[in-house]
């Protein structure tokens, strides 16, 4: 077994920084799945959903839920915010394991994944809710970029056209997963596959 010594010599961390850094770490995992079972919950049951159900899912009390979200809405803002975090995210690991061309449709399908999370949330986030009146901001500020990069990569690489704006390509693909999605996943899948293939329209060779 290495030693406190040693172990401290080769992380650079003391015992005590070390257990710290442990904590922070299973705080963060116990946080991650609360709000995975918050997001599960309110996809079955609706964003009224009891406590309980949720505190059971995630196999916690209800006190620790009320600990971390006092209130409903800050449960309901952290679930978006978490979606919206781990949406905008993967454009980075996408862009890094494929071509651009690829990578942008990847993409697209994964905010199809997101639009349906949001469903779930949906009757809280048009309540009138003072407590949601940031979401829409944050939304833009961390999906237009992410899509943005993507677009540009696709671009240069002649794979797309060139004047594409992504905050339009957000609200179309969004519109149309929201109306298909009455018909189930995959022809929302299939609808936004399609919109991805007409952006090839027009697209300068390189």
């Amino acid at each position: 077994m290495m030693s406190d010594e040693r172990k401290e010599h080769e992380d650079g961390l003391k015992p005590g920084e070390r257990a710290d850094r442990r904590v922070r770490a299973d705080a963060k995992r116990n946080l991650d799945g609360l709000l995975q079972a918050a997001l599960t919950v309110f996809a079955t049951s609706g964003v009224d959903a009891p406590v309980r159900e949720i505190a059971e899912k995630a196999g916690v009390g209800i006190g620790t839920v009320y600990r971390h979200f006092p209130e409903r809405s800050d449960l309901v803002v952290a679930v978006f915010r978490r979606e919206i975090d781990a949406c905008a995210d993967a454009a980075l690991i996408l862009a890094a394991e494929h071509a651009p061309g690829e990578a942008l449709a990847r993409w697209m399908q994964r905010f199809v994944d997101f639009i349906a999370a949001k469903r779930g949330l949906a009757a809280a986030l048009h309540s009138g809710n003072p407590a949601f009146d940031a979401l829409p901001a944050y939304f833009q500020q961390r999906l237009q970029p992410a899509l943005r990069s993507l677009l540009d990569a696709a671009a240069a690489a002649g794979e797309v056209r060139t004047d594409i704006a992504a905050e339009d390509l957000l609200n179309a693909a969004a519109s149309l997963s929201m109306h298909a999605y009455a018909q189930g996943s995959e022809h929302a899948r299939r609808m936004v596959s399609l919109l991805v293939d007409g952006l090839r329209y027009g697209a300068v060779q390189r």
